[in-house]
């Protein structure tokens, strides 16, 4: 169960938001018992990138035997 201000990963690209599959975010709100999430995406600086409202297909807990890979954000 995905709970607020749990770290989850993107599952797809947003192309809108210049997020990428792998991404990771934090929750700050849920909607309607997990039907959707508000995530805030932010740079490692602290800068926030995009807050975007996902569904719960779009992003997924980080599992035990996930790692971190950093990419430079594109400039829009």
């Amino acid at each position: 169960m995905i709970c607020e201000h749990d770290c989850v990963v993107l599952t797809e690209d947003i192309p809108d938001e210049g997020l990428q599959s792998g991404d990771i975010g934090t929750v700050v709100h849920i909607h309607q018992a997990g039907a959707g999430y508000e995530v805030e995406f932010m740079t490692l600086a602290g800068e926030t990138v995009a807050i975007a409202t996902l569904l719960s297909g779009q992003v997924r807990p980080i599992a035990k035997r996930d790692i971190a890979h950093v990419r430079e954000l594109q400039s829009a």
